[in-house]
């Protein structure tokens, strides 16, 4: 088989759509590129392609990659023209690399991902950038995660990969993050804002917030990088 990993996105005009969704345009473009794609074997064939750490829906990426397997050898250049041109409008193809050997599953590689926030401010600048010195002051926080099935206390700091960096820009608060990943979990960064918002007292519609994935990262490389 010959591998490849691509660097992607998913921008504004599919902020929207769920991880899942987002597969099946990838899926779909490869098919209308009619390149030789690698199918897994048994009864339900699956295409070999595998993604890196999933974005929540509503949040956009500059920094998304996947892995995908090819049964014949095709040169870079090609293999990128024509899966560029079926891409639809929100997913660019950045960067594109073979690779061989064994390397880990994307989703095993991703120890740090890299956030920008994007909020109305609904206050003034000194207390938004307090409650980021309140937040960052404090040696831990227990936030309860509520699904369906269940609630679950996460430790919040031990994610937390740097202190977090605010800025205003005119009437909008950016908020810069980065999010540590681990093999038993981590935090979301809209769990974040949440946080500084009803705990922290951070003043900005958090409804109103746009989120931004720039970065994922492997001990500091990209994941294009390290094949």
């Amino acid at each position: 088989m010959f591998k490849y990993r691509a660097e992607i996105t998913k921008g504004e005009e599919i902020r929207y759509i769920s991880h899942l969704d987002y597969a099946g345009i990838i899926e779909r473009a490869l098919c209308r590129a009619h390149l030789p794609v690698a199918y897994s074997e048994g009864f339900n064939p699956h295409m070999k392609l595998a993604f890196a750490s999933a974005l929540a829906v509503g949040v956009t990426s500059d920094a998304e990659y996947m892995d995908f397997e090819l049964t014949k050898p095709l040169c870079q250049p090609e293999v990128f023209d024509r899966l560029r041109q079926q891409l639809p409008p929100g997913v660019q193809l950045h960067k594109l690399k073979p690779f061989s050997g064994k390397h880990k599953a994307l989703m095993a590689e991703v120890d740090l991902a890299e956030y920008e926030i994007h909020a109305p401010l609904t206050g003034d600048a000194a207390a938004a950038q307090a409650a980021l010195e309140d937040f960052n002051r404090a040696e831990e926080y227990t936030y309860h995660r509520v699904t369906p099935k269940k609630t679950r206390e996460i430790e919040v700091k031990q994610y937390v990969g740097r202190p977090l960096q605010g800025v205003v820009q005119e009437n909008e608060f950016l908020l810069s993050l980065a999010i540590i990943i681990t093999q038993s979990g981590s935090i979301k960064p809209g769990e974040i804002l949440h946080i500084l918002t009803t705990d922290f007292s951070l003043p900005v519609d958090d409804c109103q917030a746009l989120i931004y994935r720039r970065a994922l990262l492997s001990g500091g490389q990209s994941l294009i990088e390290l094949v």
